[in-house]
């Protein structure tokens, strides 16, 4: 097969990772846990399950099992209190440029996303139509750096780890993909996303030229 696409979503379609921040913050001040953005950086690409847990971790402290699920349900009402105000608006720079490039092009499109919104998300937008398949938060057990979400996208596309280009904002996105032996592309700090296969600040850096290149590209 030719080559197919898979996208994280958290920061690499739409900037959602400022409302995590913001509902992981109000968590953690109710706890009295010292929490920023640095810290935040550590929780992208990580399940909401594995998120509390780092920052009980940071706090050094350790809920009753009611209260740790009850926290994660609190933070999930206020990120989609965030989320349903999401428009097309909200659609990173240069991201429908080349969805709409790999579309018209016949490139098969997935989504590979540890939240569990990510169709909410997409609806939002209106971007649920681009991607053919749709793996997300509630379709997976092992959050990334494990690759099971990137696997179980190429395997729904009909294709093979070596045939998938992944898009990932979080090292533990890119660790993930190198595991699986896909071409790992970082969106964002380089710095960061050092061990991606190719590296760029946001898709307005992507053009045809660059897509031919990740197309060409074997590991």
């Amino acid at each position: 097969m030719t080559k197919a696409f898979i996208f994280d979503l958290d920061g690499v379609i739409v900037d959602t990772a400022k409302f995590h921040y913001l509902a992981w913050k109000n968590l953690a001040d109710s706890l009295d846990i010292p929490f920023s953005e640095e810290k935040n950086e550590q929780l992208k690409g990580v399940s909401r399950v594995k998120s509390l847990e780092k920052i009980l971790e940071w706090g050094h402290k350790i809920l009753p099992e009611a209260e740790f699920e009850a926290l994660m349900s609190k933070k999930n009402e206020e990120y989609l209190s965030y989320v349903n105000q999401m428009t097309k608006k909200d659609i990173l720079p240069g991201v429908m440029e080349t969805l709409d490039y790999l579309r018209s092009n016949g490139y098969a499109i997935a989504l590979g996303s540890a939240s569990k919104n990510a169709r909410l998300i997409l609806s939002k937008v209106g971007l649920e139509a681009y991607f053919e398949e749709i793996i997300d938060g509630n379709e997976v057990t092992k959050a990334k750096p494990n690759p099971e979400v990137f696997l179980k996208g190429i395997d729904a596309l009909g294709g093979t780890p070596e045939y998938a280009i992944v898009f990932e904002d979080s090292l533990a996105g890119i660790e993930a993909a190198n595991i699986a032996r896909m071409t790992s592309v970082g969106i964002g700090d380089k710095s960061v996303l050092k061990e991606a296969d190719f590296n760029f600040q946001n898709f307005t850096e992507i053009d045809k030229s660059v897509i031919e290149t990740l197309i060409k590209f074997k590991k």
